[in-house]
């Protein structure tokens, strides 16, 4: 980026889009007060890790669509496999063979499954899991790991404090426990005895790895107990392996949840698992059939095709390989420029290397909102756009060098705010807020 960026067709837009959508954007996380005020960047296109914004500001992005971009931005073997299926039409009123060999695709990378269903988002696919096991189990109640989204719906969102319009009855079916704490688990399924149906974990996360034995014991316990094991592969699938976290880890679920990164930006997920349950969606079963997954676009053609391209790439290829290579050098890099400004370990990479986040920390080793936005601003000034530092196979050694130097740069202004003890005078505008939370405070419109 040449010069110092200037956001203001951006920032019209953003009005307009305050003005006719709720929230200014159609996903939380992506929302405006996810970043310094009037620094926002309305975007027009991306190709491989590069977008650009409405101001023709040019960006290094990191978080990929929210971890659904593997393959970099606009990849053409999947853009152009799309291409070819546009011309044969997209849905029609019968399955396709599309649509089996988009199984097929899944279930040779997922050989842990037997069966397959698609969908359009997590949401979709987490939700018919549970009412699955519910279905199977005969129980009402769920118990999902402390780890930060599983679903949209009621289910889950009654359980975070963005609960508002959910009733007590759905909000007390959701019961919490620990990573990495087995134990809290054996309370939860003790103090609810034959009442829990499943069991919802990221078998990791990009700051946690399971324990040794964590897994199987979670695994046991469910046996034990008689809840469904369901893993939500939304972010390790095709980040830790095409084959999911499951294999990296060799525990199995009963049922997993897929998505984000199987289309490479193209809106499907797919909820997997042992015959035995699913089939209870279907027509070879005598028990009363569940209402599992029936979506009018869950089997259009562009994104099973879109998934199909990406399942050939990660067959022929090793992104996964490229995306660690890449975020190790990232990390490296951004951990010496923090260490050489003396603001360690204040500002860290830290994580996996192909789903890295940063630490923003205060003078007193806290995490902090304002900190972390004094980052973002800076890092959006050199040409860096990113609430995280999950990189893609379509990040080069430029773009990672780039980053290196803009974080380089970044760090002389955050160690003059840690010298400080403050960001006043330094931040421009308030801090972040958490996505998910109670009040439109502290990032509420003004007016």
């Amino acid at each position: 980026m040449n010069g110092e960026p200037h956001f203001q067709r951006s920032n019209a837009l953003q009005q307009q889009l305050h003005r006719l959508v709720p929230g200014g954007a159609h996903t939380y996380a992506r929302g405006c007060d996810q970043y310094p005020e009037s620094m926002a960047p309305v975007l027009t296109h991306g190709r491989g890790a590069r977008v650009w914004d409405a101001d023709g500001n040019e960006y290094v992005e990191y978080g990929m669509g929210l971890r659904a971009v593997t393959l970099g931005h606009a990849h053409p073997p999947v853009i152009e496999a799309v291409r070819e299926c546009l011309d044969q039409g997209l849905s029609f009123s019968r399955p396709t063979v599309t649509e089996l060999a988009a199984a097929e695709d899944f279930l040779e990378l997922v050989p842990t499954a037997e069966m397959v269903k698609f969908g359009k988002n997590g949401s979709d696919v987490t939700t018919a899991a549970l009412r699955l096991a519910r279905a199977v189990t005969g129980r009402d109640m769920v118990a999902v790991c402390d780890q930060p989204f599983f679903s949209v719906d009621d289910w889950f969102i009654g359980a975070t404090a963005m609960n508002a319009g959910i009733d007590a009855a759905t909000r007390g079916l959701t019961v919490r426990f620990g990573f990495n704490d087995a134990d809290s688990l054996r309370e939860r399924l003790m103090q609810h005895p034959g009442r829990i149906a499943a069991v919802f974990l990221e078998a990791a996360t990009a700051l946690a790895e399971p324990e040794p034995g964590f897994l199987e014991q979670v695994r046991a316990l469910c046996d034990e107990h008689g809840a469904l094991l369901i893993f939500d592969e939304m972010i390790t699938g095709f980040r830790w392996s095409p084959h999911g976290a499951q294999a990296v880890y060799g525990v199995t679920p009963d049922l997993s949840c897929w998505g984000k990164a199987m289309g490479n930006g193209f809106p499907i997920s797919a909820l997997a698992g042992k015959r035995e349950f699913l089939e209870r969606g279907g027509l070879a079963t005598d028990q009363d059939r569940v209402f599992l997954l029936s979506t009018t676009h869950g089997p259009e053609s562009v994104s099973l095709t879109a998934f199909r391209a990406v399942a050939r790439a990660y067959r022929e290829g090793d992104p996964v390989a490229a995306m660690e290579r890449a975020g190790r050098r990232l990390a490296d890099g951004v951990n010496r420029a923090a260490a050489a400004a003396g603001v360690a370990p204040a500002v860290q990479a830290v994580g996996r290397p192909s789903c890295l986040v940063f630490t923003t920390r205060d003078a007193q080793g806290a995490p902090s909102q304002a900190y972390r936005t004094l980052f973002l601003q800076e890092l959006l000034r050199r040409g860096v756009l990113g609430q995280s530092f999950v990189i893609s196979a379509a990040h080069t050694d430029a773009d990672v060098d780039h980053t290196i130097e803009a974080v380089a740069q970044a760090l002389t202004v955050y160690r003059a705010a840690l010298d400080a003890g403050t960001v006043d005078g330094l931040l421009r505008g308030r801090p972040v807020a958490p996505a998910l939370r109670r009040t439109a405070a502290p990032r509420r419109l003004p007016g």
